[in-house]
């Protein structure tokens, strides 16, 4: 299982998530799970190359569109040619989230291109559950204390928590222990995201403490294309006019 994300790198340009919220908007549900219609998550290399921003980017492809009926899975080979174009094909390089996100936007990731993205403010828990419940999912970078990490921890089978002397010492954010995973799925106690190849939860605690960057993130698969609408209930003509109203444009 291997990390890669890069330490943030910021841009004065990114939009940021929290002007366009302070809108009249109605608060987030408390629950929500777009995991459920997803079967399966590939590893997409992240078991043999730092490419988790990548496979991170192709799980939300999954998710999206698994939720409104056009699933489709990015391809390992696809993952990893995006992974290489930064990285040159060097399997510990790691790539930084930001440039995944202008790549995808510009370029795309096997053909799917988002409309835009922004940033939210670190360890706002309303502007994760903003994002993940009205765009679809939260990409999200974290800075892993040692323990999580730990030769022979096990990295599924519990949620990463803040253990009880709190996120210093021994358990304070490690840089060097970038991952940047999908939030999927959310209810008032825990967090659930994508990362080697399967959900894993995390307390809202455990977000706090070591997310260090993270992003809304705008598509137009989050779109039902029969039903003309999100599973938020975001119609395509609502989600240009929320773009307009992120992007300026």
């Amino acid at each position: 299982m291997k990390l890669g994300k890069l330490p943030p790198r910021f841009d004065p340009r990114t939009l940021r998530l929290g002007a366009y919220l302070e809108r009249d908007l109605a608060p987030p549900p408390t629950s929500v799970d777009y995991a459920a219609a997803v079967r399966s998550w590939p590893m997409m290399g992240n078991d043999r190359y730092g490419d988790c921003t990548c496979a991170a980017a192709g799980h939300m492809i999954e998710e999206w569109t698994a939720n409104t009926g056009k699933a489709k899975t990015p391809s390992e080979t696809t993952i990893l040619a995006v992974y290489d174009h930064f990285s040159g094909g060097d399997p510990d390089r790691g790539v930084a989230m930001l440039d995944v996100l202008k790549f995808w936007r510009a370029t795309g990731i096997g053909g799917d291109r988002i409309h835009a993205f922004a940033q939210l403010e670190p360890a706002n828990v309303s502007e994760a559950m903003d994002a993940t419940y009205l765009f679809g999912n939260c990409y999200v970078g974290l800075a892993l204390p040692d323990f999580a990490v730990a030769p022979g921890s096990d990295f599924l089978a519990t949620p990463w928590s803040v253990p009880p002397q709190g996120p210093t010492g021994a358990a304070a954010p490690n840089p060097a222990n970038g991952h940047c995973v999908p939030l999927v799925a959310y209810d008032p106690r825990n967090v659930w995201v994508v990362t080697w190849g399967a959900l894993k939860p995390m307390t809202w605690q455990f977000y706090r403490a070591y997310m260090d960057e993270a992003y809304a993130v705008l598509s137009s698969d989050w779109i039902n294309a029969k039903l003309g609408r999100s599973p938020s209930g975001l119609n395509l003509a609502g989600l240009e006019k929320d773009l307009a109203a992120v992007t300026g444009e």
